[in-house]
């Protein structure tokens, strides 16, 4: 058989090609930017760690230059879990054989400073072997799809990433799985021989005792045993492959210093394929060889399926009654009994889910929305494969507001951070009921009290006014009324309404008696909300939430044959109220209050143990006595101003709550005051990472008119992403369409993968919760909203008569929209059943695909 000249060079064509793309050689990229939803090259893929994982799975991130990294399956994050794990691709020659990492270029900023150990010359790496000139990362979620240049290597190598993710299908989608499918393609007129590797060590080893590396059917298993202290270290990770050549070293040579990386290197320079048999005990890592011969013309795919498998935890979050001491376990682990099983399934699957999930991925990239739009979408769909998302075995949802490098922060499915997020709802409706069962029934005393913080395990706690979960959020138990209406429309099942609808009555009579005692029809009392302290007085904000939910009240109260003339009373009153004390013209305001309450002495009441999260120093004190409770807005243009109306809006609830030009000048005052292009000149004592210097962001608040306080709202001179989207959003909503799409481009500007991960947008944490707001400009864009009790489709097009957008439903998704201003519904899997759709409002037939 014949083998490969390398000196010959035997795709100058090719290669030639890749150069009028701008790939330079040796792997420099030309300088032109990067389009929105296109291809990552050079500097762009400097920060990209892609997710690949189950809902509350945990994930192994691919970064942008095809290397693993962000390893957190454990049940918790670990960021800076960069294992010693590489594939590689070593072709056989008769002037020398070639070998290569399957990677692009390590980034500059790996280098030195940022990875622990660079100080030492980051001796547990892999970053010294030979890597591709250069790569392109292309994300289409949840598939990453990177191609690999070089001119020494006479294949065309790509690398396509993907782990299941199926609209309706929370089981599938919450597998502890992956896969990495390496294509290679012989563009050249010789044949040519190699060698594809898998190399890794046993990174589940925790300790000295009890890890090992056994053979696992066409791969290996890395795994850890727990014992009686610490049963969670048990846990296993499983590597494999389909291919019936392939070759398994279950055991690296063992000696000191760098003796086990280069004779594992050797031999894959030397396309030594020889298997070695499990040790008991001690084995560094392992590899597994695909020999494999490619004719001219001729390709060949080797798919890496790999999944992992950590039944317990320690982890345990809140007070709170609980029978034993039990702690949180994923649901996989009541699902699968061990590795073999959960793997059994995964390889008997594949396909399927391959399949299922590629249309999934067909249909939203199909959606002919602006690409910022569709990027923005996209990639915070990333959060819902996070380690921010936990799962329990009998399948109810409970996640953080994001993660640390550790561990999750933020916990308990916080109400008031999820208000923002509208992507679960919609991919996977049952989840998210279950949020809502656990807001109404184990969240909340017998008096409608609701805490805001989910236990974990989800239990019932009795404990109030301190710790975790503590306090009620107006925003937080206003707005889960409102999404209990949303989760009603989007399933259709009425009778689920009605087992909750005592607790949601008591949860309103909380709200009307805590905060507005009086019957004005306004949040008065003061109240705690997402900016983590409390409003005195009536917000526009709150206010706005506070109507919502009372709508919600009047629509779901008189379909169940309840009597809704209190709330109808209030919802006059506050409308009124609303629109003549908290409007100044130009946007919705703050009236700060803390005489007159029921409420006492703010001061008083912050020094009291765990009554407040707030303390009064003597000089605030002196503050206190000239302007009042600190952490109030005032006169202050706040972007959150109206969310309430917004979060009714994407609920399903009518948009004429409040006067419609009203809200539109708020609207258009958050876009000309609170918008910056550039914050070289911002002042931000507070978390100015988020966004800084030169690049653009939408503040939490500003103060065009005066009148600032001297300690405003903590936060407030801060970006937040999910506070952008929702602000964009409700902007397209309202025809500034222009307005809502350039936020959403200067936001997505600061996550291109130059200095930010595009796919882990952050605020408490990366994956931030809130971010998922971004999946609302579907809806934003369109006006698409199924109602499954009516059966009935609606669209309200901001982007003209024709177009395609995706959509989910409880029982299937596809693509709809108009061509030429007649709707049209192409169902890609299960079903949608329609009975009649309304575009802008009025009836009209529609077209299935």
């Amino acid at each position: 058989m014949g083998k490969l000249n390398l000196k010959l060079n035997p795709f100058p064509i090719f290669f030639m090609g890749m150069l009028l793309l701008g790939i330079h050689v040796r792997g420099q990229i030309n300088t032109e930017a990067r389009s929105f939803n296109g291809k990552y090259f050079g500097e762009y893929l400097n920060r990209i760690a892609f997710p690949i994982g189950g809902i509350g799975a945990g994930i192994i991130c691919v970064e942008g230059t095809g290397a693993v990294s962000n390893v957190s399956v454990r049940n918790h994050p670990d960021i800076y879990n960069e294992p010693y794990m590489y594939s590689a691709l070593c072709i056989k020659n008769e002037a020398g054989n070639i070998a290569k990492v399957i990677e692009g270029p390590v980034p500059k900023w790996k280098r030195y400073g940022e990875k622990p150990g660079s100080a030492t010359g980051l001796a547990k790496t892999s970053y010294g072997f030979p890597r591709f000139d250069s790569n392109t990362f292309l994300a289409r979620f949840p598939f990453a799809e990177i191609e690999f240049n070089d001119n020494r290597i006479p294949l065309e190598v790509s690398l396509k990433s993907w782990s299941p993710f199926i609209p309706g299908d929370a089981d599938n989608t919450s597998l502890p799985v992956g896969a990495f499918e390496y294509h290679f393609v012989n563009p050249t007129d010789e044949t040519i021989e190699s060698v594809f590797s898998f190399n890794s060590e046993n990174f589940m080893s925790i300790g000295d005792q009890g890890s090992s590396i056994k053979k696992f059917p066409n791969g290996f298993l890395l795994w850890q045993d727990g014992n009686e202290v610490n049963p969670n270290h048990k846990g296993g990770m499983a590597f494999f492959v389909d291919e019936e050549n392939v070759k398994v070293n279950c055991s690296w040579f063992r000696g000191m210093q760098f003796d086990t990386k280069t004779i594992t290197w050797n031999q894959i320079q030397n396309a030594d394929t020889e298997p070695r048999s499990p040790i008991d005990e001690g084995a560094p890592g392992a590899s597994l060889y695909v020999p494999f011969t490619l004719k001219p013309g001729e390709q060949k795919t080797i798919i890496l399926k790999f999944c992992w498998y950590v039944p317990d935890t320690d982890l345990r979050k809140g007070r709170g009654s609980y029978n034993g001491d039990e702690t949180y376990k994923p649901w996989y682990s009541g699902k699968f009994a061990d590795i073999y099983e959960l793997a059994k399934y995964w390889q008997s699957n594949y396909d399927d889910l391959r399949n299922r999930t590629k249309l999934f991925s067909d249909a939203l990239y199909e959606s002919t929305l602006p690409d910022e739009v569709l990027e923005a979408v996209a990639a915070n769909l990333s959060i819902l494969k996070s380690p921010t998302v936990l799962r329990q075995t009998d399948g109810r949802f409970w996640a953080w507001e994001g993660c640390d490098d550790e561990q999750g922060i933020g916990a308990g499915t916080c109400t008031h951070v999820w208000n923002y997020a509208q992507a679960l709802p919609h991919l996977f409706p049952e989840l998210e009921r279950s949020i809502r069962e656990t807001e109404f029934d184990e969240n909340q005393t017998e008096d409608g009290f609701q805490k805001f913080r989910a236990l974990l395990p989800i239990r019932e706690t009795d404990i109030r006014g301190s710790g975790m979960s503590g306090h009620a959020a107006a925003d937080g138990q206003l707005g889960g009324i409102m999404k209990v209406y949303r989760e009603w429309r989007i399933s259709g099942d009425t009778e689920w309404l009605k087992s909750l609808w005592p607790n949601i009555k008591q949860s309103m009579a909380f709200c009307i008696g805590a905060w507005d005692p009086k019957h004005k029809g306004v949040i008065e009392e003061p109240h705690h909300n997402t900016y983590d302290i409390e409003f005195w007085g009536p917000t526009g904000m709150c206010t706005s939430f506070y109507l919502g939910a009372l709508t919600s009240m009047i629509k779901m109260g008189e379909v169940l044959g309840d009597n809704v003339d209190l709330y109808k009373e209030l919802l006059e009153k506050g409308k009124s109220y609303m629109e003549s004390e908290l409007y100044n013209g130009e946007y919705f305001v703050q009236k700060v209050q803390w005489e007159g309450l029921e409420t006492g002495n703010p001061i008083e009441l912050a020094n009291e143990a765990g009554a407040w999260n707030i303390d009064y120093s003597p000089e605030a004190i002196e503050l206190f006595k000239k302007e009042g409770p600190k952490y109030q807005y005032g006169s202050g243009c706040l972007s959150d101003g109206i969310l309430g109306l917004w979060i009714a809006r994407v609920c399903g609830i009518d948009n004429d709550i409040i006067d419609n030009e009203k809200v539109k000048n708020h609207l258009r005052s958050i876009y000309r005051y609170n918008l910056r292009r550039d914050l070289t000149e911002h002042v931000n004592p507070q978390r100015p990472g988020y966004a800084m210097g030169e690049e653009g962001g939408l503040l939490l608040c500003t103060w065009p008119k005066g009148g600032k306080p001297t300690l405003p709202f903590v936060y407030s001179d801060e970006v937040w992403t999910g506070i952008e989207y929702q602000v964009a959003s409700h902007l397209i909503m309202e025809g500034m369409v222009d307005e809502g799409l350039e936020i959403i481009r200067i936001c997505r500007e600061r996550y291109d993968g130059r200095i930010r991960n595009p796919f882990a947008e952050y605020e408490f944490g990366r994956w931030y919760a809130r971010a998922m707001a971004s999946y609302s400009l579907l809806q934003a864009l369109t006006g698409i909203r199924y109602d499954a009790i009516e059966k009935s489709l609606y669209i309200d097009s901001r982007i003209g008569n024709d177009f395609s957008c995706f959509i989910s439903t409880e029982t299937g998704f596809g693509l709809t929209g108009l061509k030429n201003g007649s709707p049209f519904l192409d169902v890609r899997f299960g079903e949608i059943k329609l009975d009649r759709c309304l575009v802008a409002g009025v009836e009209v037939k529609i077209h299935n695909d």
